[in-house]
């Protein structure tokens, strides 16, 4: 089957093509729906070559837009999306007291790693907020941990001090902070190493999940986060969320 995938966040949004169970032709842009000429090229690359899709699957988790992308894609392809829901077909149950409450891209991404893995699994995306959510040996979707993402670490320091200068997180990082700069950006990764590590063994130890849980990681900063994270073997994919969509598109269509 041949499908669009798109993932809307809160800063940026994803598009990619899925067919054949191969996600492709990935696209991010920057504000969404409100950039429109740029989701239109984005479409119109994504619709070349006489690709016409037959379903198109939307995960939002900014449901102020989620009318204007409907009737953009029906406009475009004459295709009501489908929009990603805890009542969908996601190859895995749904082991959650308020099932609505779930984000559309958690669900994606606890449908990729279901499909990938069969679980058990835990999945962090670092998004706008870092995410880390749970698909027992069943396989279901159980729950999760929420958490700032990477940027509010040093953006709080910046706007709450009267000294302490907003910064980028790539660069150097030495053993201890030479400069004031230096010193946020070592406490931001080295931290959030710790945090992580520290959340996936509570979720391992606590939930049973065994030593052969598989890690996967997703968004933003996760490469540059758990690539340094010993003892801690993460999958990352960048496109994990989309390649869910497409397997839900897949089992929905």
């Amino acid at each position: 089957m041949r499908g669009l995938v798109i993932d809307i966040g809160n800063t940026s949004t994803a598009l990619g093509r899925y067919r054949s169970s191969r996600l492709s032709h990935v696209v991010h842009v920057r504000g969404g729906i409100k950039r429109r000429d740029d989701v239109n090229a984005a479409l119109d690359r994504l619709a070349a070559d006489n690709m016409h899709p037959e379903f198109v699957v939307l995960a939002s988790v900014v449901p102020d837009v989620n009318a204007s992308w409907s009737r953009l894609i029906k406009r475009r392809f004459g295709l009501a999306p489908l929009l990603v829901t805890p009542g969908l077909e996601l190859g895995l149950e749904v082991d959650y007291p308020r099932p609505g409450t779930i984000g559309a891209d958690r669900l994606a991404n606890a449908a990729a790693v279901a499909h990938f893995t069969g679980g058990p699994a835990i999945v962090a995306d670092f998004g706008t907020a870092l995410t880390f959510d749970v698909v027992d040996a069943r396989p279901a979707y159980v729950g999760g941990v929420i958490v700032p993402g990477l940027n509010f670490m040093t953006d709080y320091l910046a706007d709450r001090t009267a000294l302490l200068p907003h910064i980028k997180l790539t660069g150097r990082c030495g053993p201890v902070g030479r400069s004031t700069r230096e010193a946020m950006r070592l406490g931001a990764h080295v931290g959030y190493q710790g945090m992580v590590r520290e959340i996936v063994n509570h979720l391992t130890n606590e939930l049973a999940l065994g030593s052969d849980v598989a890690l996967y990681a997703t968004g933003g900063f996760c490469r540059r986060v758990v690539s340094g994270l010993k003892g801690l073997d993460f999958v990352v994919d960048q496109n994990l969320t989309l390649k869910g969509l497409g397997i839900i598109g897949r089992l929905n269509g």
